[in-house]
């Protein structure tokens, strides 16, 4: 006998559903997501050929503004609670859970060490009229600046081999500052650090200017 041929039907797939899923998941990241606070200081930074990205994690950067205030920034919000908590009890600071959850989600951070809890219980704006920016103190006697990059490695857990310590300092930043950081560093025996600068085309003719040619002719 014949097969019978069944008729063949078109298949709808409803797709109301789906479209009602990425309109809550839309909403709630637009909800939910918080953008990154304003840094406390503004710095033009000066200009290189260096073509090297600063990197997006395991990093400890310090921001030198035109008046040589230091300032510190460090990613990672597990690891800023890891050092902020580390530093509340070795200076016996008495910050509370909100003042340690402002240091945690907050920018960088230019304020000595005895004055954390006060500037942490204060709102962005009134920490700029509050004259608690003063930086943190460079000079040898002090050592607050290697204080901040001890703790600051110690939040790093074992990831330690992968920090990049960079220093973004401002075009006008006083060279005997920058000297200063620099030898903490060198205390630190940390030999490796990494400038932040503003990307200018290489001169014409040079090694730098003739291999970004090849690399335009390659792409």
């Amino acid at each position: 006998m014949p097969k019978v041929k069944m008729p063949r039907k078109s298949t709808n797939i409803d797709m109301t559903a789906m479209c009602d899923v990425a309109f809550l998941l839309l909403t709630f990241f637009m909800l939910a997501t918080k953008f990154k606070p304003d840094e406390p200081v503004t710095v033009v930074t000066p200009s290189s050929i260096n073509t090297t990205l600063l990197p997006d994690s395991d990093v400890l950067l310090f921001t030198v503004d035109k008046d040589g205030r230091v300032f510190f920034s460090m990613d990672g919000q597990p690891k800023r609670r890891k050092l902020i908590e580390d530093l509340n009890t070795q200076y016996h600071l008495g910050l509370d859970e909100k003042e340690m959850r402002n240091f945690v989600v907050g920018a960088s951070v230019g304020a000595q060490i005895k004055d954390l809890k006060q500037y942490l219980s204060l709102s962005e704006e009134q920490r700029k009229t509050a004259g608690l920016d003063k930086g943190i103190p460079t000079d040898s006697a002090n050592g607050e600046l290697g204080a901040w990059i001890d703790y600051g490695n110690a939040a790093q857990g074992t990831n330690l081999n992968k920090v990049k310590y960079c220093i973004k300092a401002d075009n006008q930043t006083p060279y005997p500052k920058i000297k200063e950081i620099l030898d903490t560093f060198k205390k630190k025996k940390i030999q490796k650090l990494n400038l932040v600068t503003n990307l200018e085309e290489a001169p014409k003719g040079t090694a730098a200017w003739e291999e970004q040619q090849t690399a335009g002719h390659k792409k």
